[in-house]
Formats: C-alpha cells, structure tokens, sequence
C-alpha cells in the first residue's frame, strides 16, 4: 500500500523500472503505480456505470497513498528507471511524488473496457485503470534531459575453474545431505 519503496531518515523514494527498446531516446514511460480499488474505499462496485465517479475515486485513493507517505516523511519522490536488458543500455531520473486534483481528468472507457483519465486542458491520456486487477497506471510524458543516460558494458564470462582454484576451494567446504 506505501509508496515508500526506499528510505532514508525522513526522506523517501517510491522506485519504479520499465521496458523501453531505446531508453535514450523514449519520450513516454506508462509506470504500473499500484491498485486502487474504488469498491473497497468507496463503494463503487460497477465502475464502469459512471467513469468520471470512477476516476475520481481512484484518483483520491492515489493522492491518500501520497498523504500517508507525507505525513510520515518530510517528502516522497519517484525514481524512474527506463530499461533495455538486451543492450543493457538505461536512463535514470527521479520527479515529485505529486498529487492530482480529481476535477482536471475526464474518464472515459477505452477499447480495452479500462478506465483512462485524460486531461481537460491539453487533451494527454494521464492514467489508465483496470477493472479487472485494479491496476493504476501513470503515464509521464516527460522525460528530462537531466536524466542519466547509460550503458553497461556486457562483463566477461569468468573462468569458473580458475576462480575455484584462486579461492582455494576444498571439497569438505560443501556436506551434501542423503
């Protein structure tokens, strides 16, 4: 339920990663930020019956997580990791772990009978909603040009013979068990 994934004395970080083909070069990350579930908190058990009362729970359910955060917390920010395994290539950026006010989202049920909250003045799909699990989504569409952008180098292979016989590896170190 906390969005206090790392802490330290009063300060804390909730800490997310997503997959992206080029993390270098997204301009958009969709980050799973938790499950809301407005029938729990609210009584709404057919959310798709009125999607703006919907939206506005699942909203008010997110800022409450923030509020406990705070109330415990000086503050609580987001560490976004953007990777790719395969080219071992990363971006890295942390944000305000911000609120948001319920009354500039409109929500509507998209293709995929989900919940999106999109916002009233520059028309961007902010958040998505699943039914089904619960599952709240944030879409930044921002990613800043201070991010750490890096690569790893892929490290060799170790000789795992050579490192048993450096550590002085002696078979009695190991009982296996009948």
């Amino acid at each position: 339920m906390g969005l206090a994934d790392v802490v330290f004395k009063k300060q804390a970080w909730s800490v997310k990663s997503v997959k992206s083909a080029k993390p270098h070069s997204c301009k958009k990350i969709r980050i799973i930020s938790g499950r809301n579930s407005p029938d729990y908190s609210y009584g709404i058990s057919a959310p798709r019956k009125n999607p703006e009362e919907t939206g506005k729970a699942i909203i008010n359910i997110w800022n409450e997580r923030v509020n406990i955060a705070l109330d415990k917390y000086d503050y609580i920010r987001t560490v976004m990791l953007i990777r790719n395994m395969k080219t071992l290539e990363f971006t890295l950026f942390e944000t305000e772990t911000n609120k948001f006010v319920p009354g500039e989202y409109e929500w509507k049920i998209n293709k995929k009978n989900n919940l999106e909250g999109i916002n009233k003045v520059n028309k961007e799909h902010k958040f998505t909603w699943q039914p089904s699990g619960g599952q709240f989504t944030i879409i930044y569409s921002y990613i800043p040009a201070s991010a750490v952008r890096f690569r790893i180098k892929k490290p060799l292979l170790l000789d795992f013979e050579k490192i048993i016989e450096k550590i002085g590896f002696q078979k009695n170190w190991v009982t296996i068990k009948e």
